[in-house]
């Protein structure tokens, strides 16, 4: 971030030790970056409800197949006799519609570990009842910090070639008159919205056009961030001129995952509706609020679909 230069593939590799954050908080851990939300994070979270509004983060439940939906949730309201009494809603939770929070046994490590050096079992998931999302039934608290990137580029949105780096966060923040806090959600806008909404047929197979650098996580590390938003999520590899370090293939848009969820313990609240977020903070002048996310309590869950709320 100091010589705004992204990291070489060397340094990138050595993040996987440099910004791990396993035994940091004890063997048994479930929480990860979340241990930054102290009881006073949440106290001066709640101080910044004053205009009395609420934002929603989520995206509607896509129902619709596309190539970046290949798997759409289902939804079946009633049967015959019953009236508006019964729903039945089955969906798989990640993907790249859907808006819903990564537990930290989502992804592995390329070895095949879990977050906090926890070992695989034989079905892809810790061996042991670890790193799932019921350990977050009383969900998140903190202050939100709006990352505009588009408003800051003086762009609709972040044009595909041109992936977020860690220090237009640190340009954001200062433009905003922002200070990065332990226990903050970064909440960064790519104006995914603005995008759909200018190229309705524009979004390509199962991936995204666009989004955020790997060099990202220097930045998460450096200012104890307890969570990520977003709308764009990871920037195509092509973008990256990195390495892939977890599962999955070379060509596979996952490095901001590859750090975060399996080394650093970061929970990632993907595909969310920034649009209107960015039309009230650009509006009122302030890009901090109390941020509420609260996950479905799923038994051994690798996520949840989340609703996320900022309050002003």
């Amino acid at each position: 971030m100091r010589d705004r230069t992204p990291p070489t593939p060397e340094q990138y590799l050595q993040w996987a030790e440099q910004f791990s954050n396993w035994g940091r908080w004890g063997a048994d851990d479930e929480m990860g970056t979340l241990n930054f939300v102290t009881d006073d994070v949440r106290r001066r979270a709640a101080s910044l409800v004053q205009d009395g509004r609420c934002v929603g983060l989520g995206r509607p439940i896509d129902t619709r197949p596309s190539p970046s939906n290949p798997f759409p949730a289902h939804h079946f309201v009633a049967v015959e006799g019953s009236g508006g009494m019964l729903d039945y809603l089955g969906m798989f939770i990640h993907g790249f519609r859907q808006t819903h929070i990564d537990a930290l046994c989502h992804l592995p490590t390329a070895s095949g570990r879990f977050w906090n050096d926890h070992v695989a079992g034989p079905h892809g998931m810790p061996a042991d009842h670890s790193g799932t999302i019921d350990y977050w039934r009383s969900g998140v608290t903190t202050r939100g910090v709006l990352y505009d990137i588009p408003r800051l580029r003086g762009a609709e949105y972040v044009e595909p070639g041109k992936p977020v780096m860690a220090w237009e966060l640190l340009d954001a923040a200062a433009a905003q008159g922002v200070e990065p806090m332990s226990g903050d959600a970064v909440v960064i806008r790519c104006g995914r919205g603005r995008f759909e909404a200018l190229h309705p047929h524009g979004m390509p197979g199962f991936g995204l056009p666009a989004g955020v650098h790997g060099g990202v996580a220097e930045f998460l590390y450096k200012h104890e961030a307890a969570l990520v938003v977003w709308d764009w999520l990871d920037a195509p590899a092509a973008d990256q001129g990195l390495p892939r370090i977890g599962a999955g293939g070379p060509d596979v848009q996952l490095h901001v995952h590859d750090i975060v969820l399996p080394y650093m313990g970061l929970p990632l609240v993907d595909n969310a509706d920034l649009e209107g977020l960015s039309e009230y903070c650009s509006a009122a002048g302030r890009w901090t609020f109390q941020l509420i996310v609260a996950p479905l309590v799923i038994v051994r869950g690798t996520g949840s679909p989340v609703n996320p709320l900022a309050l002003f």
